[in-house]
């Protein structure tokens, strides 16, 4: 960033700057949300603040936006990647922060022929920050992916990802096998994307649906027995 712009954002007040970095962040332009975040924690700010008033109300925006036409997938992107700048200052806090221990073990992952991942992406560093070990595996997972992390990572809890109605029964797919090899009585599954609601989570034996990231977090410690 140059001079001239570190300088305009420590002129500002902290409500002002939470707004530019929105800005800035639905702009795509990263080394301004880096140094935003960055001013913002040597103001004191706790990091928790700066992820849910400046960077995840920032996203939310973008995804009104996309999910409008408004945004299409190559700035909605540049909007993730933005984030990112943020997120690298925050993450290491986050994991920190309120636990001195892992809440368990999250596996994560958008289902198979969906290839989005911002909405995972986000649900991801939240649950970071609220305790959870992630493993995250990508986009397009097909039910053996599943299968092999459940296996490999003994999660205290699934998540499953769709932003496309075509994909959406596919998470179906994954919680009847599940359910099959008798794991779904021990495994909570939780589900979440911008096409679902609650109905949809409950038509397909899902224990959990995230309406959002901020949402996801706190329901996951729920499911863990971890309330707040």
């Amino acid at each position: 960033m140059a001079d001239n712009d570190d300088i305009i954002l420590r002129d500002l007040n902290d409500d002002d700057l939470v707004e530019q970095m929105k800005d800035d962040l639905y702009d795509g332009m990263a080394d301004e949300v880096f140094e935003g975040t960055q001013i913002l924690l040597e103001r004191g700010w706790d990091a928790n603040n700066i992820l849910s008033e400046a960077l995840v109300e920032g996203m939310r925006i973008v995804g009104v936006d996309f999910r409008d036409g408004i945004l299409f997938v190559p700035e909605v992107l540049q909007c993730a990647n933005a984030m990112k700048g943020g997120m690298g200052l925050l993450r290491p806090i986050l994991a920190k922060s309120e636990h001195s221990s892992s809440l368990g073990k999250y596996v994560i992952g958008t289902v198979k022929g969906d290839i989005h991942d911002i909405g995972k992406n986000l649900v991801g560093m939240m649950l970071e920050g609220a305790g959870f070990e992630v493993i995250d595996l990508g986009i397009n997972n097909p039910v053996e992916n599943y299968l092999k992390a459940i296996d490999e990572h003994q999660p205290a809890i699934l998540g499953m990802s769709a932003l496309l109605t075509t994909t959406m029964p596919y998470m179906g797919v994954v919680i009847e096998e599940l359910d099959k090899r008798g794991i779904l009585k021990e495994l909570p599954v939780m589900v979440g994307g911008a096409p679902l609601n609650q109905e949809f989570a409950d038509a397909i034996g899902a224990h959990s649906y995230g309406r959002d990231a901020a949402i996801s977090a706190e329901l996951a410690r729920a499911l863990v027995g971890q309330n707040r």
